[in-house]
Protein backbone atom coordinates (compact mmCIF):
# COMPACT_ATOMS: atom_id res chain seq x y z
CA UNK A 1 0.00 0.00 0.00
CA UNK A 2 1.36 3.73 -0.81
CA UNK A 3 1.96 5.82 2.08
CA UNK A 4 -1.05 7.30 3.10
CA UNK A 5 -1.78 10.83 4.86
CA UNK A 6 -4.10 9.12 6.94
CA UNK A 7 -3.22 5.74 8.15
CA UNK A 8 -5.81 3.13 7.76
CA UNK A 9 -6.43 0.13 10.58
CA UNK A 10 -9.54 -1.91 9.52
CA UNK A 11 -10.14 -5.46 9.40
CA UNK A 12 -9.77 -7.10 6.28
CA UNK A 13 -12.85 -8.20 4.73
CA UNK A 14 -13.79 -12.41 4.42
CA UNK A 15 -13.14 -12.21 0.27
CA UNK A 16 -9.66 -10.75 0.66
CA UNK A 17 -9.18 -13.57 3.37
CA UNK A 18 -9.99 -16.13 1.32
CA UNK A 19 -8.09 -15.37 -1.64
CA UNK A 20 -4.74 -15.86 0.51
CA UNK A 21 -5.64 -18.80 2.32
CA UNK A 22 -3.89 -21.04 0.07
CA UNK A 23 -0.44 -19.58 1.63
CA UNK A 24 -0.75 -22.15 4.30
CA UNK A 25 2.22 -23.70 6.34
CA UNK A 26 3.44 -26.45 3.66
CA UNK A 27 3.23 -24.26 1.04
CA UNK A 28 5.81 -21.51 2.91
CA UNK A 29 8.06 -24.30 4.28
CA UNK A 30 8.60 -25.28 0.17
CA UNK A 31 8.48 -21.56 -0.98
CA UNK A 32 12.15 -21.34 1.14
CA UNK A 33 13.78 -24.45 -0.98
CA UNK A 34 12.43 -22.50 -3.80
CA UNK A 35 14.64 -19.43 -3.64
CA UNK A 36 13.95 -18.03 -6.95
CA UNK A 37 9.72 -18.29 -6.94
CA UNK A 38 9.99 -16.90 -3.49
CA UNK A 39 12.09 -13.79 -4.74
CA UNK A 40 10.04 -13.67 -7.79
CA UNK A 41 6.72 -13.68 -5.52
CA UNK A 42 7.54 -11.69 -3.02
CA UNK A 43 8.87 -8.71 -5.48
CA UNK A 44 5.58 -9.04 -6.92
CA UNK A 45 3.77 -8.99 -3.72
CA UNK A 46 5.51 -5.54 -2.43
CA UNK A 47 4.63 -3.94 -5.97
CA UNK A 48 1.36 -4.84 -5.44
CA UNK A 49 0.96 -3.79 -2.05
CA UNK A 50 3.34 -0.58 -1.73
CA UNK A 51 4.64 0.13 -5.48
CA UNK A 52 8.20 1.27 -5.53
CA UNK A 53 8.49 3.39 -2.35
CA UNK A 54 10.81 2.72 0.65
CA UNK A 55 9.99 4.58 3.77
CA UNK A 56 11.86 5.65 6.37
CA UNK A 57 11.11 7.38 10.13
CA UNK A 58 13.76 10.23 11.82
CA UNK A 59 13.24 8.70 14.89
CA UNK A 60 15.39 8.59 18.28
CA UNK A 61 16.39 5.65 20.33
CA UNK A 62 16.06 6.05 24.02
CA UNK A 63 17.28 3.21 26.20
CA UNK A 64 16.02 5.08 29.98
CA UNK A 65 18.11 1.89 31.63
CA UNK A 66 20.16 -1.38 31.44
CA UNK A 67 19.23 -2.86 34.81
CA UNK A 68 17.14 -5.80 34.28
CA UNK A 69 15.85 -8.97 36.27
CA UNK A 70 15.66 -10.51 33.38
CA UNK A 71 17.53 -13.69 32.35
CA UNK A 72 16.86 -14.00 28.41
CA UNK A 73 19.78 -15.52 27.10
CA UNK A 74 20.05 -13.75 24.10
CA UNK A 75 20.77 -10.45 25.84
CA UNK A 76 24.11 -8.60 26.08
CA UNK A 77 22.01 -5.05 27.29
CA UNK A 78 21.23 -6.11 30.52
CA UNK A 79 23.24 -5.27 33.91
CA UNK A 80 22.43 -5.95 37.43
CA UNK A 81 24.33 -2.66 38.26
CA UNK A 82 23.49 -0.33 35.66
CA UNK A 83 22.63 2.94 34.66
CA UNK A 84 18.64 4.57 34.92
CA UNK A 85 18.34 8.13 33.36
CA UNK A 86 17.01 10.91 34.99
CA UNK A 87 14.56 12.63 33.87
CA UNK A 88 16.53 15.59 32.87
CA UNK A 89 19.13 13.62 30.78
CA UNK A 90 16.05 12.21 28.75
CA UNK A 91 14.78 15.48 27.66
CA UNK A 92 18.12 16.12 26.15
CA UNK A 93 17.96 13.28 24.83
CA UNK A 94 14.56 14.52 23.26
CA UNK A 95 15.92 17.58 22.80
CA UNK A 96 18.39 16.57 20.36
CA UNK A 97 16.35 14.84 17.90
CA UNK A 98 13.92 17.70 17.67
CA UNK A 99 17.34 19.51 16.40
CA UNK A 100 17.71 16.65 13.85
CA UNK A 101 13.79 17.47 12.87
CA UNK A 102 12.89 13.66 14.73
CA UNK A 103 9.20 13.14 14.76
CA UNK A 104 9.09 10.25 16.56
CA UNK A 105 11.11 8.94 20.30
CA UNK A 106 11.42 5.48 21.26
CA UNK A 107 11.49 4.37 24.42
CA UNK A 108 12.14 0.93 25.97
CA UNK A 109 14.52 -0.47 28.66
CA UNK A 110 15.32 -3.38 30.80
CA UNK A 111 13.14 -4.46 34.00
CA UNK A 112 14.51 -2.20 36.54
CA UNK A 113 13.51 -3.65 39.80
CA UNK A 114 11.08 -1.76 41.00
CA UNK A 115 9.68 0.21 38.33
CA UNK A 116 5.87 0.75 38.31
CA UNK A 117 3.31 2.28 35.86
CA UNK A 118 3.86 5.47 37.47
CA UNK A 119 7.47 5.49 36.61
CA UNK A 120 6.55 4.66 33.26
CA UNK A 121 3.87 7.42 32.71
CA UNK A 122 6.03 10.42 34.08
CA UNK A 123 8.69 9.38 31.63
CA UNK A 124 5.96 10.07 28.82
CA UNK A 125 4.31 12.90 30.80
CA UNK A 126 7.69 14.98 30.92
CA UNK A 127 7.93 14.24 27.16
CA UNK A 128 4.64 15.26 26.25
CA UNK A 129 5.07 18.18 28.51
CA UNK A 130 8.34 19.70 26.61
CA UNK A 131 7.63 18.07 23.15
CA UNK A 132 3.95 17.89 22.45
CA UNK A 133 4.08 17.29 18.91
CA UNK A 134 6.67 14.42 19.53
CA UNK A 135 5.04 10.66 19.07
CA UNK A 136 6.05 8.42 21.55
CA UNK A 137 6.60 4.92 20.81
CA UNK A 138 7.20 3.03 23.81
CA UNK A 139 7.20 0.13 25.70
CA UNK A 140 7.40 -3.41 24.81
CA UNK A 141 4.65 -6.05 25.70
CA UNK A 142 7.10 -7.40 28.56
CA UNK A 143 7.85 -3.72 30.03
CA UNK A 144 3.64 -3.70 30.19
CA UNK A 145 3.35 -6.81 31.41
CA UNK A 146 5.61 -6.07 34.19
CA UNK A 147 4.51 -2.89 35.03
CA UNK A 148 1.44 -4.32 35.55
CA UNK A 149 2.50 -7.32 37.73
CA UNK A 150 4.84 -4.23 40.09
CA UNK A 151 1.86 -2.17 40.10
CA UNK A 152 -1.08 -4.84 40.79
CA UNK A 153 -3.08 -3.80 38.30
CA UNK A 154 -4.55 -5.56 34.42
CA UNK A 155 -2.21 -4.68 31.40
CA UNK A 156 -5.50 -2.70 30.12
CA UNK A 157 -5.73 -0.29 33.22
CA UNK A 158 -1.37 0.22 32.34
CA UNK A 159 -2.17 0.69 28.53
CA UNK A 160 -5.19 3.32 29.34
CA UNK A 161 -2.96 4.94 31.78
CA UNK A 162 0.15 5.13 29.14
CA UNK A 163 -2.60 6.35 26.82
CA UNK A 164 -3.41 9.17 29.02
CA UNK A 165 0.15 10.12 29.92
CA UNK A 166 0.84 10.43 25.93
CA UNK A 167 1.64 6.91 24.29
CA UNK A 168 0.89 7.07 20.90
CA UNK A 169 2.12 3.61 19.43
CA UNK A 170 3.92 0.14 21.22
CA UNK A 171 7.01 -1.63 19.84
CA UNK A 172 5.79 -5.37 19.49
CA UNK A 173 9.22 -6.50 20.73
CA UNK A 174 9.38 -9.17 23.51
CA UNK A 175 7.82 -11.80 20.57
CA UNK A 176 10.83 -13.07 19.78
CA UNK A 177 9.97 -16.50 18.72
CA UNK A 178 5.95 -16.71 19.50
CA UNK A 179 6.45 -20.53 20.28
CA UNK A 180 6.42 -21.61 23.95
CA UNK A 181 8.96 -24.42 23.54
CA UNK A 182 11.62 -22.11 22.14
CA UNK A 183 10.92 -19.28 24.41
CA UNK A 184 11.50 -21.90 27.63
CA UNK A 185 15.11 -22.20 26.12
CA UNK A 186 15.77 -18.62 25.51
CA UNK A 187 13.71 -16.25 27.33
CA UNK A 188 12.40 -18.70 30.72
CA UNK A 189 11.23 -15.66 32.91
CA UNK A 190 9.54 -13.68 29.70
CA UNK A 191 5.62 -13.80 29.43
CA UNK A 192 4.11 -16.63 27.08
CA UNK A 193 2.78 -16.46 23.93
CA UNK A 194 -0.31 -16.47 24.85
CA UNK A 195 0.51 -13.04 27.56
CA UNK A 196 2.28 -11.78 24.78
CA UNK A 197 -0.64 -12.09 21.95
CA UNK A 198 -3.03 -10.90 25.00
CA UNK A 199 -1.26 -7.44 25.97
CA UNK A 200 -0.69 -6.83 21.72
CA UNK A 201 -4.49 -7.52 21.33
CA UNK A 202 -5.54 -5.43 24.36
CA UNK A 203 -3.51 -2.50 23.08
CA UNK A 204 -5.27 -2.72 19.10
CA UNK A 205 -8.37 -3.12 21.38
CA UNK A 206 -7.61 0.34 23.06
CA UNK A 207 -7.00 2.34 20.04
CA UNK A 208 -2.87 1.89 20.48
CA UNK A 209 -1.16 0.31 17.17
CA UNK A 210 1.71 -1.33 17.53
CA UNK A 211 4.62 -2.74 15.59
CA UNK A 212 5.19 -6.52 15.12
CA UNK A 213 8.45 -8.44 15.27
CA UNK A 214 10.54 -11.86 14.75
CA UNK A 215 14.15 -12.54 16.69
CA UNK A 216 15.76 -15.34 14.12
CA UNK A 217 18.68 -17.40 13.41
CA UNK A 218 19.12 -18.70 17.36
CA UNK A 219 17.56 -22.19 18.28
CA UNK A 220 14.67 -21.90 16.32
CA UNK A 221 13.41 -24.34 13.23
CA UNK A 222 11.47 -23.10 10.18
CA UNK A 223 8.70 -24.67 11.49
CA UNK A 224 8.79 -22.41 14.39
CA UNK A 225 9.51 -19.37 12.19
CA UNK A 226 6.70 -20.31 10.32
CA UNK A 227 4.38 -20.49 13.18
CA UNK A 228 5.07 -17.42 14.36
CA UNK A 229 4.39 -15.61 11.02
CA UNK A 230 0.82 -17.33 11.09
CA UNK A 231 -0.20 -16.50 14.18
CA UNK A 232 1.16 -12.85 13.93
CA UNK A 233 -1.49 -12.96 10.52
CA UNK A 234 -4.56 -14.39 12.90
CA UNK A 235 -4.01 -11.51 15.05
CA UNK A 236 -3.78 -8.72 12.30
CA UNK A 237 -7.28 -10.20 10.66
CA UNK A 238 -8.70 -10.12 14.11
CA UNK A 239 -7.12 -6.36 15.36
CA UNK A 240 -6.26 -4.62 12.11
CA UNK A 241 -3.65 -3.09 15.17
CA UNK A 242 -0.35 -3.99 13.42
CA UNK A 243 1.56 -0.88 11.52
CA UNK A 244 4.69 -3.20 10.13
CA UNK A 245 6.31 -6.62 10.76
CA UNK A 246 10.26 -5.74 11.49
CA UNK A 247 12.59 -8.80 11.10
CA UNK A 248 15.48 -9.10 14.16
CA UNK A 249 18.68 -11.50 12.96
CA UNK A 250 19.83 -12.63 16.18
CA UNK A 251 23.60 -11.29 17.52
CA UNK A 252 25.27 -13.84 18.26
CA UNK A 253 27.81 -11.39 20.53
CA UNK A 254 28.27 -11.05 24.20
CA UNK A 255 25.73 -13.60 25.26
CA UNK A 256 25.37 -17.04 26.18
CA UNK A 257 23.02 -18.08 23.00
CA UNK A 258 25.98 -17.18 20.73
CA UNK A 259 27.41 -20.64 20.63
CA UNK A 260 24.44 -21.96 19.71
CA UNK A 261 23.20 -19.78 16.99
CA UNK A 262 22.61 -20.77 13.04
CA UNK A 263 25.14 -18.58 11.74
CA UNK A 264 22.75 -16.91 9.34
CA UNK A 265 23.74 -16.63 5.53
CA UNK A 266 23.25 -13.52 3.02
CA UNK A 267 20.93 -15.76 1.46
CA UNK A 268 19.37 -16.95 4.85
CA UNK A 269 18.66 -13.29 5.59
CA UNK A 270 16.97 -12.39 2.22
CA UNK A 271 15.01 -15.04 2.42
CA UNK A 272 13.67 -14.23 5.17
CA UNK A 273 12.65 -11.27 4.27
CA UNK A 274 10.70 -12.66 1.12
CA UNK A 275 9.28 -14.88 2.95
CA UNK A 276 7.60 -12.77 5.75
CA UNK A 277 6.35 -10.75 2.59
CA UNK A 278 4.34 -13.69 1.25
CA UNK A 279 3.40 -15.26 4.32
CA UNK A 280 1.87 -12.06 5.89
CA UNK A 281 0.63 -10.52 2.29
CA UNK A 282 -2.16 -8.68 2.42
CA UNK A 283 -2.57 -8.67 5.98
CA UNK A 284 0.56 -6.28 7.25
CA UNK A 285 1.68 -4.72 3.97
CA UNK A 286 4.63 -3.11 5.47
CA UNK A 287 7.52 -5.46 6.30
CA UNK A 288 10.84 -3.68 7.82
CA UNK A 289 14.57 -4.72 7.24
CA UNK A 290 16.56 -3.98 10.19
CA UNK A 291 19.87 -1.69 9.19
CA UNK A 292 21.47 -2.03 12.50
CA UNK A 293 21.55 -5.66 12.76
CA UNK A 294 21.84 -6.78 9.03
CA UNK A 295 24.46 -3.69 7.85
CA UNK A 296 23.23 -0.72 5.38
CA UNK A 297 24.10 -2.61 2.50
CA UNK A 298 22.58 -5.69 2.90
CA UNK A 299 18.79 -4.12 4.25
CA UNK A 300 19.07 -2.03 1.16
CA UNK A 301 19.31 -5.34 -0.78
CA UNK A 302 15.97 -6.47 0.93
CA UNK A 303 14.16 -4.03 -0.99
CA UNK A 304 15.04 -5.87 -4.25
CA UNK A 305 12.69 -8.92 -2.36
CA UNK A 306 9.61 -7.81 -0.26
CA UNK A 307 11.04 -4.92 2.07
CA UNK A 308 9.49 -1.47 1.43
CA UNK A 309 10.74 -0.10 5.11
CA UNK A 310 14.30 0.53 6.35
CA UNK A 311 12.91 1.76 9.89
CA UNK A 312 14.70 4.69 11.96
CA UNK A 313 17.99 7.27 11.93
CA UNK A 314 17.99 5.57 15.65
CA UNK A 315 20.77 8.43 16.92
CA UNK A 316 21.27 5.51 19.90
CA UNK A 317 21.44 2.19 19.54
CA UNK A 318 22.44 0.60 22.65
CA UNK A 319 21.32 -2.91 22.05
CA UNK A 320 22.13 -4.29 19.16
CA UNK A 321 25.91 -3.14 19.61
CA UNK A 322 26.60 -4.66 22.70
CA UNK A 323 25.46 -7.73 21.13
CA UNK A 324 28.26 -7.07 18.79
CA UNK A 325 26.71 -4.94 15.32
CA UNK A 326 29.32 -2.72 14.13
CA UNK A 327 27.25 -0.11 12.15
CA UNK A 328 26.94 3.43 13.28
CA UNK A 329 24.72 4.82 16.10
CA UNK A 330 22.54 6.81 13.28
CA UNK A 331 21.68 7.40 9.79
CA UNK A 332 20.76 10.18 8.30
CA UNK A 333 18.14 10.97 6.08
CA UNK A 334 20.23 11.56 3.37
CA UNK A 335 22.21 8.46 3.68
CA UNK A 336 18.73 6.64 3.67
CA UNK A 337 17.61 8.48 0.44
CA UNK A 338 21.06 7.17 -1.13
CA UNK A 339 20.83 3.83 0.10
CA UNK A 340 17.63 3.33 -1.24
CA UNK A 341 18.03 5.09 -4.49
CA UNK A 342 21.35 2.81 -5.26
CA UNK A 343 18.30 0.06 -5.15
CA UNK A 344 16.43 1.48 -7.30
CA UNK A 345 13.31 2.83 -5.50
CA UNK A 346 11.81 6.00 -4.38
CA UNK A 347 12.94 7.17 -0.91
CA UNK A 348 9.71 8.94 1.51
CA UNK A 349 10.16 9.75 4.74
CA UNK A 350 7.22 8.91 6.82
CA UNK A 351 5.73 9.08 9.99
CA UNK A 352 5.37 6.07 13.02
CA UNK A 353 2.05 5.52 11.22
CA UNK A 354 3.38 5.33 7.76
CA UNK A 355 1.58 8.87 6.90
CA UNK A 356 3.78 10.65 4.74
CA UNK A 357 6.03 13.49 5.77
Amino acid sequence: MMLSREREVSKPDDTLLAQDRWMDRATLMALWNEPVRLFRLANLLRKERCGDEVSFVINRNVNFTNRCVGSCRFCAFRRSDGYILTEEEILERVAAAERFSATEICIQGGLAPGLVLEDYCRILEAIRENFPRMHLHAYSPMEVFYMSKNSGITPEDSIKELKRAGLGSMPGTAAEILVDRVRMEICPSKLTTAEWRDVITTAHGLGVPTTSTMLYGHVESLEDRINHLLLLREIQADTGGFTEFVLLPFMSGNNSLGPMSQRLSHLDNLKMHALARVALHPLIGNIQASWVKLGRDLAGSTVLWGTNDLGGTLMEENISRTAGAVEAECMTPAQFRDLIERNGRVPVQRTTLYGRV
